[in-house]
């Protein structure tokens, strides 16, 4: 029997200990640690034999949607960019192996026109074909005016969080088949942009236009590739202590009052690349915690 439980309090709410990280954080430092899923989702075969690419796969959101897509069956290239990033891609790596999938690790800069490339030919290579494209890397600062945006940030956070769809979207396409599914991580930020994140805001904006306009072209084309993204509001990721002020509070102003686990937005991710959203394209489901976002 099902036990439903407050979504108020289902995790853990604010305030967390204080705490600072290095960009971009590390999840075995985060206090409190983070639910991707790991003894909670149980999959169903809704991906089973699918191949497919999570980029910023090492923790936060990308690690859920490695576990959970591992869980549904499919094998996952664990995307990940920076060094000190390694050892939770590892982790990230074990519990698809642990479902029974392959993991291929594949560290690389998705700002990188080549690696871009690189990553799909990979798939290509080690699976024979790509059914899911997952865009979720992404870079984050925050400041509270104008002036304190260094310009060499401000390129940084475009080409990381907007850029790289473009190249990764570019290189796939040929050889993603019909019924394929590119899913891209936007953000609230798309609807309802936080002052202390202009260059991230902006670019969340970006993504929710470059998913809408790709899929009607995708569409147009008769490529039998959907196109979709997925908003979270709040969650809970090493990005959290190492980019914001007071993370202790970090989704207190949520109307949930909380931030959301990575595990609670996994399954989206899912849905998008399954058949029971066949019918489902230039769609983005906003997972808010109750904040609208229209």
């Amino acid at each position: 029997m099902t036990t439903f439980k407050n979504p108020h309090i289902k995790y853990p709410v604010p305030p967390f200990p204080k705490q600072k990280q290095e960009v971009p954080g590390t999840d075995h430092a985060l206090s409190p640690k983070a639910d991707h899923g790991e003894k909670s989702y149980v999959g169903s075969e809704k991906l089973k034999g699918a191949k497919a690419i999570i980029t910023g796969s090492d923790s936060g959101i990308g690690r859920a949607i490695a576990i959970a897509f591992a869980r549904e069956g499919a094998d996952v290239i664990v995307s990940y960019g920076y060094d000190s990033e390694a050892d939770d891609a590892k982790e990230t790596a074990k519990w698809v192996e642990q479902a029974g999938q392959k993991a291929i690790l594949s560290q690389g800069d998705v700002k990188d026109h080549e690696y871009c490339k690189k990553l799909v030919q990979l798939a290509v290579k080690e699976f024979g074909q790509l059914d899911i494209l997952v865009n979720n890397a992404a870079f984050q600062m925050g400041h509270k005016t104008l002036k304190e945006i260094p310009v060499e940030e401000w390129d940084t956070t475009f080409n990381t969080n907007i850029r790289s769809m473009f190249y990764l979207c570019k290189a796939a396409q040929p050889i993603m088949k019909p019924g394929s599914s590119i899913i891209n991580t936007a953000s609230v930020n798309s609807y309802h942009p936080n002052a202390v994140l202009l260059a991230y805001a902006a670019s969340k904006g970006a993504i929710q236009n470059f998913t809408a306009n790709l899929a009607q072209m995708l569409l147009e084309q008769d490529t039998g590739i959907r196109v979709n993204a997925v908003a979270p509001g709040p969650v809970w990721t090493p990005l959290i202590p190492s980019t914001m002020p007071e993370p202790e509070n970090f989704g207190k102003e949520s109307p949930m009052k909380r931030p959301a686990q990575p595990v609670e937005i996994a399954p989206a991710y899912v849905f998008l690349a399954s058949e029971q959203s066949s019918y489902i394209a230039g769609a983005t489901i906003a997972i808010t915690g109750g904040k609208v976002a229209i």
